[in-house]
């Protein structure tokens, strides 16, 4: 299948520069597999959805199969839901015997019941069912990190299938495991990522795998004893249209924002809250509003506790794109602190908004800001008051970063160039299984 190429003029929204992306003048039919696709939060659901549009702005048709909770979609893309027991949201209450009927309902209930997160697997098998029936139209499946075994029998068959593997488990696992207290909680984040047992066996089988960064290829090559060179890159994309600078709203003096599971230690919320604390003496009016929702109860909500924090934070979750974009142009300073970051959409996204930016340099962090940001380590509360010190205090720094951030994003993370890049992918694979068949 010979690509042909032609060009794609996009029309930049911050300096009216236009940026040149190849397309592909083949127009595909494209399955997506997403077990669970949350709009909100996680990258998931976002990688999705903006693949999946970029895609069809590219000429190609696009179906999406998810489980719940569902992505949101643009128009022209199909949603297939797959619906689940979605135990997580409901409760095992939920359980009906009629349920039970189902293998993959027992998996998922299965795992639920003992600790475990069995809705990789169980999506698995559901799609396997509903593509063995439905799925010889398409060109390419394209896995989302499910890494089932029905992702195994899928390519057993004979389905031409891609599957993007944004970073390996094992780190959130180890995070996890390090932030851990007790012997109890051990054994059960342990048991709640036995699931990847399971990744481990699939991934090692699967022909075609995609990465989203060259931080995140070398650490599922490590993890999963792969050869890096196995392992395609694609980095994500960024929706430039749609996160882009808002001239008509005011930046709010000393206002930070960050978008972070709260609850996950990967994402490094823990040391931001410290770092905040740091600040507060010299910036009595600073404040921080978070994009997430964290447990009521949880290490977070004790930490803001204990460092007194409550008048300095806001929690917002479940907003629309329009609204995030709103916060953005509010803040005026975006920070990510996490641990480790297999792309780092948050840190795009501000970028794109032309927030000035405070990051990690964990994971891919670093190659996603480049030079457009202030880095500084992981884990490190005392660096990451000293870096939003620095733009505090520096209304000419501030605009620099805005500047370059915008201007990076554009040039390196878009989504038109992420698609156009995925869709020569898709084309290698179907050239190499036409050349086998």
């Amino acid at each position: 299948m010979q690509q042909e190429s032609s060009v794609i003029k996009q029309q930049s929204l911050f300096d009216e520069s236009v940026v040149e992306q190849p397309a592909s003048a083949k127009s595909l039919k494209i399955c997506l597999l997403g077990y669970r696709s949350n709009p909100y939060s996680g990258g998931q659901g976002i990688y999705i959805k903006y693949l999946s549009k970029a895609l069809v702005d590219a000429g190609h048709t696009v179906d999406v199969i998810s489980g719940a909770p569902y992505p949101h979609l643009d128009p022209r893309v199909k949603l297939i839901k797959m619906p689940s027991l979605d135990l997580y949201a409901n409760g095992l209450g939920s359980l009906r015997p009629h349920h039970l009927k189902s293998w993959a309902n027992v998996i998922e209930w299965m795992s639920k019941l003992t600790g475990g997160f069995g809705e990789p697997q169980a999506f698995g098998r559901r799609a396997l069912a509903y593509l063995k029936k439905h799925g010889r139209g398409y060109d390419i499946i394209h896995d989302n990190q499910c890494l089932a075994f029905g992702m195994l029998k899928l390519q057993k068959l004979g389905f031409p299938l891609v599957t993007t593997v944004h970073h390996p488990i094992t780190q959130d696992l180890d995070l996890a495991l390090n932030a851990a207290r007790r012997i109890r909680d051990h054994l059960l984040i342990k048991r709640w990522h036995s699931f990847v047992y399971m990744q481990k066996y699939v991934i090692s089988r699967l022909n075609h795998l995609v990465t989203v960064s060259d931080s995140s290829r070398d650490d599922i090559a490590t993890a999963f004893d792969l050869q890096p060179s196995c392992i395609s890159l694609v980095h994500n994309g960024i929706d430039i249209e749609a996160f882009a600078p808002r001239k008509d709203i005011q930046r709010i003096p000393y206002r930070l924002m960050a978008t972070a599971s709260a609850d996950q230690p990967l994402k490094g919320l823990r040391y931001l809250l410290k770092a905040l604390h740091k600040l507060l003496p010299e910036y009595p009016e600073i404040k921080l509003l978070i994009i997430g929702r964290p447990k009521e109860d949880g290490d977070t909500a004790k930490l803001i506790r204990r460092l007194k924090l409550s008048d300095h934070i806001e929690f917002v979750s479940g907003i629309t794109t329009e609204k995030l974009v709103d916060y953005y142009a509010e803040a005026q300073i975006a920070v990510v602190p996490s641990l480790y970051e297999g792309f780092g959409l948050p840190a795009g996204e501000a970028m794109s908004c032309a927030v000035p930016l405070v990051s990690s340099s964990g994971g891919a962090l670093p190659e996603v800001v480049g030079d457009a940001g202030i880095q500084v380590p992981p884990g490190d509360a005392q660096a990451l008051a000293d870096g939003i010190k620095k733009l505090l205090d520096d209304e000419n720094l501030r605009e620099h970063y805005a500047l370059a951030g915008r201007k990076r994003i554009e040039e390196l993370f878009c989504w038109q160039v992420a698609a156009g890049e995925m869709v020569d992918f898709y084309n290698k694979v179907l050239e190499e299984q036409n050349a086998d068949s």
